[in-house]
């Protein structure tokens, strides 16, 4: 049994460090402004949009333990301590919120912790632990021997098999590579781009310009020259009392605008590239986060449906393989009986409308009660409600005294 370490002594390890994971997994944005993986979710919109939209989606879902009972059967188990694990990893963390940090660490940083602990005497459960704090350890090419935490209140180690460990790909590694380190030079141009339309809109782009004074005017001298352009900064640009007003213009000047405008800009564009750039890198059809240009009813319905499988079903293979893994070990001694799986019927299974049509055609009659419709729309039953009606035109092989259709005809010959 690997949970040995306790709810106490995890939460002992007080918060992250900021800059603890070894390399620094920091990205540069501009000469003088470096950005953790982390504060790249917080600031970019972009990123912040796609990780969130995966990590809400697989976090929806339920995660269900069973048991194989034949080739052809299964048994779901609701009352195994795993089952029970799962569904609340621990008393201050939901179910929910657990899968979301899940994916969340594996998108930014391509690795995930989980560190199994002793809820109570009786009772085992999983906190998650920051990804920036943890650092692989070992010579064993095949998986990490230890892992190293450091939080604010010192470092710990705990074996490999206290951990169950998440990682993507990692070359000649046995640790992921972050989706962000692809992007960074996707990111990098929007930051610069961000910051030099800021500085445009900022320094007066509503109506920016040049003064043009005639030549034939009258000679200007340095101390009026500087008077002027001064009066002219304090009054009419950045957020000065004047500022959209309309100037007295002297000596027969004329104000040349020269405005950019968000278009000039091109604002939208620059946006929506990134964002489709970050999406590709996630695997993420565009419709699912916004970006309709090209998108129709029936190629949205489309892919909704491949959502689930091309998107997030090897998110959802890779999770379910590490759990069976790296925890149906320390419940089972024969783990190869038993196997997770999230719940996908509710989300593939189409309308209802479309389910309903589907299911009567394939059984050959009604599959639902008229209290069990009733219960659909929280109505409560009736009498004799429980019987499945069967029409007078449908019966089943082997029905020796079928109803007729109509009553036979009685008029003598």
């Amino acid at each position: 049994m690997a949970f040995v370490a306790t709810a106490g002594s995890v939460q002992a390890l007080s918060r992250a460090t900021r800059y603890s994971l070894a390399p620094p997994a920091r990205l540069q944005l501009s000469s003088t402004y470096y950005a953790d993986y982390a504060e790249i979710y917080r600031t970019q919109e972009s990123v912040r949009t796609v990780v969130s939209f995966l990590a809400r989606n697989v976090a929806q879902l339920g995660l269900h333990m069973f048991e194989r009972v034949g080739d052809a059967d299964r048994r779901r188990l609701t009352e195994h301590p795993m089952a029970l694990m799962l569904k609340q990893p621990n008393p201050w963390t939901t179910k929910y919120r657990f899968i979301q940090a899940l994916v969340c660490d594996f998108a930014i940083y391509d690795r995930a912790y989980w560190l199994k602990t002793r809820i109570s005497s009786d009772a085992n459960g999983l906190v998650r632990i920051p990804p920036q704090i943890v650092t692989p350890e070992g010579d064993n090419w095949l998986t990490p021997n230890a892992f190293k935490v450091d939080g604010t209140s010192g470092r710990t180690i705990y074996p490999a098999d206290e951990v169950v460990y998440f990682r993507g790909y990692g070359l000649d590694k046995d640790v992921g590579i972050s989706p962000l380190e692809a992007l960074r030079r996707t990111l990098r141009e929007e930051f610069a781009a961000g910051e030099m339309r800021e500085q445009v809109m900022k320094n007066g782009a509503r109506m920016s310009g040049y003064l043009e004074r005639p030549k034939d005017a009258p000679e200007w001298s340095d101390a009026a020259r500087d008077r002027f352009r001064r009066s002219w900064q304090a009054q009419y640009s950045g957020n000065g009392p004047g500022a959209g007003g309309t100037p007295i213009l002297e000596d027969g000047m004329q104000f040349k605008p020269v405005s950019q405008t968000a278009r000039d800009l091109q604002y939208i564009e620059s946006r929506k590239l990134t964002r489709e750039e970050v999406a590709a890198a996630y695997f993420v059809p565009p419709p699912m986060i916004g970006i309709l240009d090209h998108a129709t009813f029936s190629n949205i319905t489309v892919q909704q449906r491949m959502l689930y499988t091309e998107t997030l079903g090897p998110w959802l293979t890779m999770i379910q393989e590490e759990i069976e893994l790296q925890l149906l070990k320390d419940f089972e001694p024969t783990p190869q009986r038993f196997y997770v799986e999230f719940n996908l019927r509710e989300k593939l299974s189409g309308a209802f409308e479309e389910r309903a049509s589907a299911i009567a055609q394939a059984v050959g009659g009604p599959t639902m009660t008229v209290n069990e419709a009733r219960a659909l729309d929280n109505r409560p039953p009736i009498e004799g409600g429980d019987a499945l009606i069967v029409p007078l035109n449908v019966t089943q092989n082997g029905d020796q005294n079928p109803i007729p259709a109509a009553p036979p005809d009685e008029t003598p010959a």
